[in-house]
């Protein structure tokens, strides 16, 4: 089932992978909230009309992708939109819902090293870590963070991947095969926040 979805992405070095999302969205891209390579340019509007611009866009969706660039902290943004997705607002009587988010790595240089390392334990278990000195503290909280569930792999203290933190991290490879995929596992561990310790503060 197609979810409405918003995009957050730094646009100097995103806005193309923005745009092939949308495209890989299919018939879902009907849903899409966000902006397009068609919006107005808001660069130089005063701060106030942008946020006023974003939370219109954001408000009423139920998904955020966040696109993960190298240079993601650099943006004045990111942090606020999956601040704003995460908590509840109401508007002319009505109450948003926590949105599900995934965040979607962007390949750069040919791969994802400048975030992912990926290294095999002695087990056998693939084991990925990420460099979260280039991720914002709202999202480094809300990784591995599933009230009361344990290791997807005991021996080597894994978690899962896609339901073991409230916002997976996935290669945009993998994500543009099939959005429709992590964007319902985004919206499903939505109607279940309660099962997570969320960090909706950034």
């Amino acid at each position: 089932m197609a979810r409405k979805t918003f995009i957050s992405y730094k646009y100097s070095e995103a806005q193309d992978l923005r745009d092939e999302i949308i495209e890989a969205l299919g018939e879902d891209a009907t849903y899409y909230q966000g902006e397009t390579s068609n919006s107005p340019d808001l660069t130089d509007e005063s701060t106030e009309l942008i946020r006023n611009k974003l939370t219109d866009m954001m408000y009423g969706t139920s998904v955020t992708i966040v696109i993960v660039s190298p240079n993601l902290k650099g943006s004045k943004w990111i942090d606020w939109e999956i601040e704003y997705c995460l908590k509840e607002y109401s508007r002319k009587g009505r109450t948003s819902k926590t949105n599900g988010v995934v965040g979607v790595i962007q390949k750069c240089n040919g791969g994802y090293s400048w975030l992912v390392t990926n290294s095999t334990n002695p087990d056998g278990c693939s084991l990925r870590q990420y460099d979260t000195s280039k991720l914002y503290p709202i999202i480094n909280n809300n990784r591995y963070n599933r009230n009361g569930q344990g290791y997807a792999c005991d021996t080597c203290e894994s978690h899962d991947q896609l339901d073991g933190s409230y916002i997976s991290l996935i290669d945009e490879e993998h994500f543009l095969t099939n959005p429709a995929k992590f964007i319902e596992n985004a919206f499903q561990k939505a109607e279940y926040s309660d099962e997570f310790d969320l960090t909706k503060q950034r």
